[in-house]
């Protein structure tokens, strides 16, 4: 079942697994930023299921995601992607315990014509996805930089 999230809102949704290590990252970074933001800014931490993920965003103007990622990059890295412009690869946002991955929920809601107005997408480079909840050091370390950023994005977007 989908949030409540009002038409024409701006929504930040932390992606991931909180019992996966570094997986979880995005959803400590939606806590973080649901801890500064005004009601008005919808946060929602979600597991990232593809199907449930476009149903969730297809109300919102802008939707900021975060997510782990797996690029091959140093662990911590952090990438901004426009979604809008630039496609969401397999390969870096693809792991997922569905079948339908973030990455593939970005895409077919490409070709559908159901991308919300204004899409970012921040991927964290991980690198230990064993169980656990701790985050690796060097993710952990990058949390608060990712927090930063989507603040940021908010302030232009909002």
């Amino acid at each position: 079942m989908p949030e409540n999230v009002p038409a024409d809102s701006v929504l930040v949704i932390g992606i991931g697994n909180a019992f996966r290590r570094d997986d979880g990252v995005g959803l400590e970074v939606a806590r973080r930023i649901r801890e500064r933001t005004p009601a008005h800014i919808k946060v929602l931490e979600h597991g990232g299921e593809g199907a449930r993920l476009m149903e969730a965003w297809q109300k919102a103007r802008a939707v900021i995601l975060v997510d782990a990622a797996r690029s091959g990059a140093e662990p911590g890295t952090i990438h901004r992607i426009d979604g809008n412009f630039h496609p969401l690869t397999r390969s870096m946002f693809g792991d997922s315990t569905h079948a339908f991955s973030v990455a593939e929920a970005v895409e077919l809601s490409r070709v559908l014509g159901r991308l919300p107005e204004r899409l970012v997408v921040f991927g964290v480079e991980g690198s230990d996805y064993a169980a656990g909840t701790e985050l690796s050091p060097a993710v952990h370390q990058a949390v608060p930089l990712v927090v930063e950023a989507v603040l940021a994005e908010i302030n232009k977007i909002a």
